[in-house]
């Protein structure tokens, strides 16, 4: 379906308008996406979603372990779906390692990892090292002060897409006062570029308000068994009906995607200005608390190599599981620490969420979020 000219027009307004009448937009016309909390921004949709899959589709993750496959496992399906095998009560962690000269681990065994929670130890149930495919986000700042960058940041996001592995999902999320999604998933490098290439380069940046609606929006589409999104922009939220925190906080209830982030902040007087410092916080804090990286490059030049290195960060992780030894009836967050230690290897350092909300049992998962 061909991009709408009108789009600016389907503000969040209209939605609530059309909402509260029982109304609804023309047929060739998708609403923003539906309200799943009371602090969640809507994404305006230019085109059909990407249907739900039904009986025979894709599995989504957090599905029962077939007979034969090992909780916490990814594995392909015969429909080539992958499927991340978990319960309820498991918990699943995606994990990189690096030695001491930051090069990424691998080979890694089970016995080579220990995992705490609160400061106990728990016992590992699996570990698996596979480059299996990932629904990726792109969520690229489209307001005034990145007209002169965004070739240069979407030739570097094609870039990190072809560098992935090639049964990835990815959509495309332009966003300024309002997010917007220019592609939804798709594997196909052309359609993504076509979604990038929508630029309108104007207003301000709400940040936090694209970020919550995308890991929902995520959390209800996506088919892959792991989750990321990949945050580029060159300042700090100034748009947002919501704040750093309860962003944080909704990508931790919804047991939500890594976040990558790239800082644009070269141009305030060497990244030295009071907002470089608040959106540098901001976006370290996003990537820290979801596992991901923050990457602040000095020029334009080096974004396209910071992308390459997001997709083998991406390629090379751990999916990590255990059970709490507390019972998710106790609520309160929970602190995660997962040491390794290999004897062919000198000091070793993991990066993982440092920490998660249990959901209890009968206790309705957050919209979106697949158990």
């Amino acid at each position: 379906m061909p991009r709408l000219n009108n789009r600016h027009l389907r503000t969040a307004l209209t939605f609530f308008l059309l909402l509260a009448f029982g109304g609804g937009l023309p047929a060739q016309q998708n609403p923003a996406l539906p309200l799943p909390a009371e602090q969640q921004p809507p994404l305006n949709v230019d085109r059909d979603p990407v249907p739900t899959p039904g009986p025979g589709g894709p599995a989504a993750a957090g599905t029962a372990a077939p007979a034969g496959q090992q909780v916490g496992q990814v594995a392909k399906g015969r429909n080539g779906g992958y499927t991340l095998t978990k319960d309820v009560d498991e918990v699943v962690l995606s994990a990189n390692v690096v030695d001491d000269h930051g090069h990424l681990v691998n080979g890694l065994s089970k016995d080579d990892f220990h995992v705490f929670e609160d400061g106990k130890p728990q016992a590992i149930t699996s570990i698996q090292e596979q480059d299996v495919p990932v629904s990726i986000g792109l969520l690229i700042d489209n307001s005034g002060s990145m007209r002169t960058k965004r070739q240069a940041v979407n030739e570097a996001a094609l870039d990190m897409v072809r560098a992935s592995n090639p049964d990835d999902e990815t959509f495309v999320v332009n966003f300024a006062d309002e997010a917007y999604i220019d592609q939804d998933f798709t594997s196909d490098i052309n359609r993504l570029r076509d979604g990038l290439s929508h630029i309108d380069s104007k207003g301000g940046t709400a940040l936090y308000d694209a970020v919550i609606a995308s890991a929902d929006y995520m959390s209800k589409n996506a088919k892959k068994a792991k989750e990321v999104l990949l945050i580029i922009t060159d300042g700090e939220d100034n748009a947002s009906g919501t704040n750093l925190e309860e962003t944080v906080r909704r990508i931790q209830d919804l047991q939500g995607p890594v976040v990558y982030s790239i800082g644009l902040l070269f141009d305030d007087a060497g990244g030295g200005g009071r907002e470089s410092h608040r959106a540098r916080r901001a976006l370290q804090l996003l990537s820290d608390e979801t596992g991901g990286l923050a990457f602040f490059p000095k020029n334009l030049g080096q974004v396209d190599q910071i992308a390459a290195e997001v997709a083998r960060d991406i390629r090379n992780q751990y999916t990590i599981g255990y059970h709490s030894s507390k019972p998710a009836s106790m609520g309160g967050y929970r602190v995660v620490h997962v040491d390794a230690k290999a004897k062919a290897y000198g000091k070793l350092s993991v990066r993982t969420r440092p920490g998660y909300f249990p959901h209890t049992p009968g206790e309705a998962a957050p919209a979106g979020r697949k158990r």
